[in-house]
């Protein structure tokens, strides 16, 4: 019984993609699209039964599909594990895919290639729950990957824009560019315990077996951290992600909100009793989470594309879940990944829900004045904005205030940092939402006559996920958490999150919320009470436009990297590679002669192609009777 819910969970978006794939079009736009849809409800509902299962027993469930890899003393089998962290991951992978997937029916109904889309995004369900639910490195390396090549396909699904291109490419490179550091650490660490299994290496760690291998296993959650920067954004392999805001809304809150970015948190918190043995690591961790989230804050004042704000948003508050991580806060860091999945996929699909009625229009220097027009658009998208902002009583509050306060115990000068990160977030955040919902109407007249709320199937998943924005936070109140309860079996250590309400606690929360509110008074200030407008990007001087270009980080890495490697390549195709093969070996003239000749044996002739048969058969049978 289990085994086939197991499969049935994690077949049936695979399934979904196979059927959109080839027939979709056959189908049909709605049928596609109910289809996909309903490939995820089905996977989110067979979580649901497990979660509920594992939450009653306090047991894992692990089931064993087939043998995989035997190599002497070294073997991998291809197993599911369902246990607390992979089941709550899966509840809002699941729970929060279904609800875009019911989005992207409306939004994407006047696209001609509808089923692809629906096809490509089950893909990525599919690749995304292999990552979760995989009980050893080997297993979560296939979806680490296949999430990766998925996020290519739907970044640059309007290929037909080159620019769009661009940005799928540049996703896909730099991802790759952090799996060879996992793979590497992968190695390693099957060469340090002759085993991928998560709860082999756990026990083997448990037990006390791996103090003689501090320094191989420093070196590996190195890597598997740079693994982690490549995925879920962190410096400096943080560019990828505005960019990837090439691909339609739901892709951005599909990848930007409960999935692929939040994959490197996933791999850090499952194997949090490696990364407790190497501190030096976690100190690194800590630092560059610190810096993300503070570079990518300052780069989103001076945005006025509404998804890059947002995107921005999203690397600064990765930034703070690895600091939470590198400070050994792993269930606090869990906790801001599930409120963070809540309140962004909100503010990506009301960001959404803008564009569709402003039938295309990004820039919010074009928008304004829309809260009248789009009233459930309106709420659910402030109310998701004070979520992040980290406003009492919504969800964000609390998670954000769980990092500040463990950052205000492990290091003061973190906690500063992030206290900034924070102030900044309150302040582009409202400064977006005054831009694009308050004072007048600042597009066309075309735009302000077919101003209109969008339809049900774009505001049901509004409404839902600015719900779970408003009471998100439940799952972990201060003092009494339910979350921390039941990660606890997850965690080698005993938990850092629970702190006592005593006067510091209170003086914690107190500056956290003055912090924010100061934030969002200096945006009323600018923009409702003095009306402002960002200027237009000729009009950007100075330090202003250094931020506004993003510090010119990837001129930078186009100077360093690309544009040497370019010319690397040039160089050897030009005259190292043509030189060897033609001037000083010949090789490349007798590989030309040989194909020539070669293609001349397939001329079409039926019956020459059956005498070949037959000899090449008889050749065969007489070698193995006769002169073996």
């Amino acid at each position: 019984m289990e085994t086939g819910l197991v499969l049935l969970l994690l077949l049936a978006p695979f399934v979904g993609f196979l059927t959109n794939i080839f027939l979709g079009k056959q189908l049909g736009k709605n049928a596609s699209g109910y289809l996909g849809s309903l490939a995820v409800i089905v996977s989110f509902v067979v979580t649901t039964v497990f979660f509920l299962q594992v939450s009653e027993t306090k047991q894992p469930i692990t089931v064993h599909l087939f043998d995989w890899i035997a190599l002497d003393k070294f073997s991998v089998n291809f197993d599911i594990l369902l246990d607390q962290l992979s089941l709550l991951w899966l509840m809002f992978v699941t729970g929060i895919g279904s609800l875009i997937h019911i989005y992207s029916i409306s939004y994407m109904h006047d696209d001609i290639n509808m089923h692809k889309f629906f096809g490509y995004l089950n893909l990525f369900i599919f690749f995304m729950i292999t990552l979760v639910v995989g009980s050893n490195l080997l297993i979560m390396f296939i979806g680490w990957e296949g999430v990766g090549l998925c996020s290519y396909l739907l970044i640059g699904f309007w290929y037909k824009n080159q620019d769009y291109n661009d940005a799928a490419k540049k996703a896909f490179i730099m991802n790759r560019i952090g799996d060879l550091g996992f793979l590497i650490g992968i190695f390693i660490i099957g060469y340090v315990f002759n085993t991928l299994d998560f709860m082999t290496i756990k026990q083997e760690i448990m037990a006390g077996h791996a103090t003689a291998n501090l320094a191989w296993l420093g070196i590996a959650t190195m890597c598997l951290f740079i693994g982690a920067c490549g995925k879920s954004a962190q410096i400096p392999l943080y560019t990828w992600l505005p960019d990837a805001m090439a691909g339609p809304t739901p892709v951005s809150a599909l990848i930007h909100a409960a999935t692929m970015v939040t994959a490197g948190i996933f791999m850090i918190t499952r194997l949090n009793f490696l990364f407790d043995l190497t501190p030096d690591v976690q100190t690194v961790i800590a630092t560059v989470g610190v810096a993300t989230s503070l570079l990518a804050a300052s780069i989103g004042l001076m945005q006025n594309d509404i998804k890059k704000v947002l995107a921005y948003s999203t690397v600064s508050q990765l930034g703070l879940m690895f600091l939470a991580l590198g400070l050994g806060a792993y269930e606090v860091a869990v906790f801001h990944v599930i409120t963070h999945a809540f309140f962004k996929a909100c503010l990506f699909l009301g960001s959404g829900s803008v564009i569709h009625a402003l039938h295309g229009e990004q820039d919010m220097r074009r928008m304004g004045g829309l809260k009248g027009v789009m009233k459930i658009t309106f709420i659910t998208f402030l109310i998701a904005t004070l979520a992040i902002s980290g406003i009492p009583p919504f969800a964000g509050f609390f998670s954000k205030d769980e990092i500040l306060m463990v950052a205000f115990h492990k290091d003061k000068t973190l906690w500063v940092l992030a206290a900034i990160a924070s102030i900044m977030t309150a302040f582009y955040m409202f400064r977006l939402l005054y831009l694009t919902f308050f004072k007048e109407f600042r597009g066309t007249e075309e735009q302000k006559h077919h101003l209109h709320e969008s339809p049900a199937l774009i505001t049901f998943p509004l409404i839902v996920l600015g719900i779970l924005s408003a009471v998100g936070g439940a799952l972990s109140l201060p003092g009494n958490s339910w979350l921390n309860n039941y990660l606890q079996p997850i965690f080698a250590h005993k938990t850092h999150a629970e702190h006592h309400l005593d006067n510091t606690a209170y003086m914690l929360m107190g500056l956290a919320v003055v912090g924010a509110l100061v934030g969002i008074a200096i945006a009323y200030s600018k923009y409702i009470k003095k009306g402002e407008v960002p200027a237009e990007d000729d009009q950007i001087t100075g330090f202003a436009n250094v931020v506004y270009q993003k510090y010119h980080v990837d001129e930078s890495y186009m100077r360093i990297f690309v544009k040497p490697i370019y010319f690397i390549a040039k160089f050897s195709r030009d005259y190292i590679e043509t030189g060897l093969s033609n001037v000083v070996f010949g090789f490349g003239n007798v590989a030309a002669e040989l194909s020539l000749q070669g293609k001349k044996l397939q001329n079409g002739n039926i019956g020459f192609y059956l005498f070949a048969f037959v000899f090449g058969l008889c050749s065969v049978v007489f070698y193995l009777f006769f002169l073996r």
